[in-house]
């Protein structure tokens, strides 16, 4: 009978730790890197100097990011990327769509979040804040468009997603993001001007490492 009683003992204690190890999951102090794959889907719109609308491809790319709590449900994270977009004039005054060539964006994203059940094995959160997207490598088309220009800017970026913890160290999330992009164009110098608002959902899978 004792020896039943210390091997039932034993069998909780070792269930209690085994709970405990993932009780360290969030908490104040911690780092927890991510490697994400992103899915970026502009919902673009524009207001061009010769009518008309843009057309803005979707792009798949690896995201890295870092979450730093400051408590155990506030967590801050920096967010790096950089896509590539095909950008197409559709519909404007002078008739047909034409290609307004590529661009490379690199928004480092700020955002403060609120960690639901940080201890759980299941951490939803919600997040809330500011990018500044660089755009760089712009290339024109070509024939009538020999240059295109876009400008830097803050964008606003509303977050929410969820981390499911498989041991003390590494987690599975899944992430959604809708960034407020926008940004003026110029083509040809200035004979051309757009107002473009890129506003992509950003859809990202990965897997997390806490330190």
């Amino acid at each position: 009978m004792t020896h039943t009683l210390l091997k039932s003992v034993s069998l909780a204690t070792l269930i209690i730790a085994g709970f405990s190890s993932y009780s360290i999951a969030k908490e104040e102090g911690d780092l927890l890197m991510r490697g994400r794959a992103i899915y970026v889907v502009p919902d673009e719109s524009a207001t061009t100097s010769i009518g008309g609308n843009v057309g803005i491809n979707n792009d798949i790319v690896p995201e890295l990011d870092f979450t730093y709590f400051l408590t155990d449900n506030i967590g801050v994270e920096l967010i790096l990327a950089t896509t590539k977009h095909h950008v197409t004039a559709l519909n404007t005054a002078l008739g047909a769509s034409a290609s307004l060539g590529s661009v490379m964006l690199l928004p480092p994203t700020l955002t403060f979040q609120y960690h639901f059940n940080p201890k759980g094995e299941l951490s939803p959160y919600v997040g809330a804040g500011i990018n500044y997207t660089f755009y760089y490598s712009e290339k024109a088309p070509g024939g009538a468009i020999t240059d295109i220009n876009y400008n830097d800017g803050f964008g606003f970026v509303l977050q929410a997603g969820v981390d499911y913890q498989i041991n003390e160290e590494w987690s599975f999330n899944v992430d959604v993001k809708r960034v407020w992009l926008n940004t003026d164009v110029k083509i040809n110098g200035g004979a051309v001007t757009a107002d473009v608002d890129i506003n992509p959902w950003v859809f990202g899978v990965g897997f997390g490492y806490s330190f």
